[in-house]
């Protein structure tokens, strides 16, 4: 369950780019120069420069779902510039779709189906809130002449909530199973909601601090999960809404969390790694609490990542662990074949299982690789037939970009700590200046594949480190807990350290220009760098990083609280005497003296995770400290930047202030709405108040 709260870096600045390329060549002055500057020469050799929009704007086309019945595509593309819901038929081309949904200020995420394809679902909140909402809008609708789309409705509407969709069963496709917590804001009641009629019923009032709701494939609750006052996870049994006996549990230290019920409706799949090291799938009956292990890693190196069931039967057909690279097993014979023909006909790269229609017929299938962000194809099975629907950013040069390759590094107590490393495409890995970019959770992850700010960053001249430091997830559960109070001073920290060396040790990096840039928990690990290492990294760029422990755990948010006892045993108790001591020796904001190097903090001031207090105290530390410190503050944005303006704007003072520090490549221009938003969000330092939660 932990990797379902923890805080995150913004994948979206990863996963998005748009599609028009603007090559800018070397000045004259630096071609000549470069005969007796080995940096210019570096440069001049490299290939031509990427608009940053190719990057961090808007994809044409992007998450594409098939309707249940297989007569419809729906997909996100800009309209009327923000990111919407289009539709089209399936056997229709794009251009021919039509827009579903017409928000102009916030962009939207995924959305699905009801099981009947009577109605598109999203979710949305307001300026990075996380107060999400169900919308629900009819693809048969007229349009309305304001909007030029079928009106959505909000099917939540109630002020100040954060809805959670449970179920949307097959078998009453007009009415969904969903949590809202308007009652207490820590604790989500179960409703079934009809969508029709937005009338809602009460099933389940949440007093027993659930954090999770699990039903069976028929809808009807079934299972609950909750954290227990010494931080192990009880999966309990609920019958006629009630809860009763203990089906499964596990200790703090383990992971185990009810996933799917069973086509039979007597078992349920769960994750689990009690009693081994690595996660594996495992069969409970619900009635005896027998369980029987279904499948783990092969190879014994990693956590299951993932499963795939079929839309037509129901049955589990593939599992998935993320290794260097992802590795799929087929359960059945079916899956077997279909995937050794995919492979055979697509190019090298990860294959992934979309949407499906309820007979099975139709599926989106794509592939994705380290210099190509994902091509999505219609996959025909009565035919064996691929259809390509479209290229996830068609405009960006694939033979451009740089490749990724997995490493491997000593930490200094001899533990082996993986990673990824990017050097820029056509020169040599040879004293480069380096981001080391350390992945948000901290409970999460970085895997092979695209990643927008990697390429992003090779493309200006530099090295980039991604490391998976002791605290990562999918490693297993020593790996897991041997980053349990080890945040800044302690092992977590010191493997990204031991990454940096390592580079330079290898020749790879120049010592005297390393940077750390990273985001939520990668921000904290940006500013510990600076803070605790503060010789090692020549500039640091903290997004939406936490600066005080101490504050970050007291305003975690409300619907946080049935798994609070995570963070109080994973990072620290600062009520507990002897915890607060340490979190305080590894708060940045109480060293801010150490820190050398300049500071780029960015910040949304909607965050519920990492709240503006957290950027706003250690800038005004800095700038009392008279050290180089910038801010940037987006009113209008959460966890990590949404609108395509703020990203834009962003990277460009990401990128202009990389170049200041450490010589890389800079595109000086920018369209003047981004010139615009980017003098919006630039904060003087002069004029941040210290807020009163330091204490």
């Amino acid at each position: 369950m932990i990797d379902h709260y923890c805080i995150a870096w913004p994948r979206s600045l990863a996963r998005t780019a748009h599609t028009s390329v603007l090559l800018l060549g070397l000045s004259l002055a630096a071609t000549v120069a470069g005969a007796e500057n080995p940096a210019a020469d570096r440069l001049d050799r490299m290939p031509p420069l990427i608009d940053r929009d190719i990057f961090f704007g808007d994809p044409q086309v992007s998450g594409a779902q098939l309707s249940p019945d297989g007569k419809w595509i729906s997909f996100r593309k800009p309209y009327l510039g923000v990111m919407n819901v289009w539709v089209k038929a399936v056997e229709a081309p794009f251009d021919s779709a039509r827009p579903l949904t017409a928000d102009t200020r916030r962009p939207l995420g995924g959305h699905f189906w009801t099981e009947d394809s009577r109605y598109v679902l999203f979710v949305q909140d307001e300026g990075g809130t996380e107060d999400y909402h169900v919308f629900a809008v009819d693809p048969a609708a007229d349009a309305e002449e304001s909007t030029g789309v079928p009106p959505a409705r909000d099917v939540t509407p109630m002020e100040g909530i954060r809805a959670v969709i449970y179920a949307v069963p097959e078998a009453t496709p007009a009415q969904i199973i969903v949590g809202i917590n308007d009652r207490d804001p820590a604790l989500h009641d179960v409703y079934r909601l009809d969508i029709d009629s937005g009338t809602r019923e009460l099933l389940i009032r949440n007093d027993a601090n659930v954090s999770q709701w699990v039903t069976d494939l028929a809808g009807v609750v079934r299972l609950a999960m909750r954290q227990r006052p010494d931080g192990g996870t009880d999966i309990i049994v609920v019958e006629d809404g009630a809860l009763g006996r203990v089906l499964y549990e596990c200790g703090w230290e383990e992971t185990c969390a009810a996933s799917r019920f069973h086509k039979d409706g007597k078992r349920v799949y769960v994750r689990s790694n009690k009693g081994v090291d690595l996660i594996g799938l495992l069969l409970v009956d619900v009635a005896t609490g027998r369980a029987e292990l279904v499948h783990s890693d092969p190879e014994t190196e990693v956590d299951l990542a993932g499963t795939w069931f079929s839309d037509e039967t129901e049955e589990l057909v593939a599992t998935r662990y993320v290794g260097d690279r992802v590795r799929i097993y087929p359960r059945t014979e079916r899956m077997e074949r279909e995937l050794a023909w995919l492979r055979e006909r697509l190019p090298d790269g990860e294959i992934g299982y979309g949407s499906a229609t309820e007979d099975g017929r139709l599926l989106i299938v794509s592939v994705a690789s380290d210099v190509n962000p994902g091509t999505v194809y219609l996959y025909r099975r009565d035919d064996r037939a691929l259809e390509k629907l479209y290229d996830s950013r068609p405009e960006l040069p694939g033979d451009q970009l740089a490749k990724m390759r997995p490493i491997r590094y000593k930490a200094r107590d001899g533990r082996e700590i993986p990673g990824y490393l990017v050097t820029p495409k056509g020169v040599a890995a040879e004293k480069l200046p380096t981001v080391i970019v350390p992945h948000g959770g901290p409970w999460g992850r970085d895997s092979w594949g695209y990643d927008s700010v990697a390429q992003f960053l090779a493309n200006r001249g530099y090295a980039v480190m991604m490391p998976n430091f002791r605290g990562s997830a999918g490693y297993g559960k020593r790996f897991l807990n041997a980053g349990n109070g080890e945040w800044g001073t302690g092992i977590m920290q010191h493997d990204i350290t031991d990454g940096v060396r390592h580079l330079i040790d290898e020749g790879i990096s120049d010592p005297h220009k390393v940077a750390i840039m990273g985001g939520s928990y990668g921000g904290y690990a940006t500013l510990a760098g600076v803070t605790f290492t503060p010789h090692l990294y020549a500039a640091g760029v903290s997004i939406v990083g936490p600066s005080n422990i101490i504050t970050l755990l007291n305003s975690i948010p409300p619907y946080w609280g049935p798994i609070k006892q995570v963070f109080m045993r994973r990072v620290g108790d600062p009520d507990d005497a002897e915890d607060r001591a340490r979190l305080t020796s590894q708060s940045p904001f109480f060293h801010a003296e150490n820190i050398e190097a300049p500071l780029l903090i960015i910040q949304g001031a909607n965050d519920p995770r990492v709240k503006e207090a957290e950027s706003e105290q250690i800038v005004v530390a800095l700038r009392d400290l008279k050290r180089p410190v910038r801010y940037l503050l987006a009113p209008d944005e959460g966890h990590g930047f949404r609108g395509r303006e703020n990203r834009l704007a962003m990277f460009a003072e990401i990128e202009r202030f990389l170049a200041e520090h450490l010589d890389g490549r800079l595109q000086d221009d920018m369209a003047p709405e981004v010139a615009e938003r980017l003098a919006d969000l630039r904060i003087d330092v002069a004029d941040v108040t210290m807020p009163k939660t330091t204490d």
